[in-house]
């Protein structure tokens, strides 16, 4: 069975976001760790090389496969911003509608910057995805 590749890390969170090189990217980093530090109650935490996440929760498959991850968090990548929230909410096309520029893959929501969307949406979302977590994985 293969291992889990993205693990907590002791690295430094600060470090990484001043190392992210787009200064928009590098602003918007900082201002979504305040954001999501402030909804989860969790302080962040580097999951692999360049995921910042907030608290954890352990998974396991059918397959027998299991783990660690972080109940939500994100990546100041290149190109984007990739949140990582979990979409099984309730009222979620409403809030992808009203939520600006962006794309979805499946458990992750593609922004170029904040600017391009709304964020009183974003938090919406990010408060949804914290309560849905909750209720799949109660801490």
């Amino acid at each position: 069975m293969a291992e889990t590749k993205t693990k907590a890390t002791a690295e430094s969170v600060d470090e990484y976001i001043e190392r992210v090189p787009d200064h928009v990217r590098r602003a918007d980093a900082k201002k979504l760790r305040a954001l999501m530090e402030r909804l989860s109650g969790k302080p962040a935490r580097m999951w692999g090389p360049s995921i910042i996440g907030f608290g954890s929760y352990h998974y396991k498959y059918d397959s027998g496969h299991e783990g660690d991850a972080a109940r939500i968090g994100f990546s100041p990548r290149a190109r984007e911003l990739v949140l990582y929230l979990f979409d099984s909410f309730e009222g979620k096309e409403d809030r992808l509608a009203r939520l600006g520029k962006h794309r979805i893959g499946k458990c992750c929501l593609y922004i170029k910057k904040l600017s391009d969307v709304d964020e009183a949406v974003l938090e919406e979302m990010i408060v949804d995805s914290i309560a849905w977590m909750d209720e799949k994985y109660p801490e």
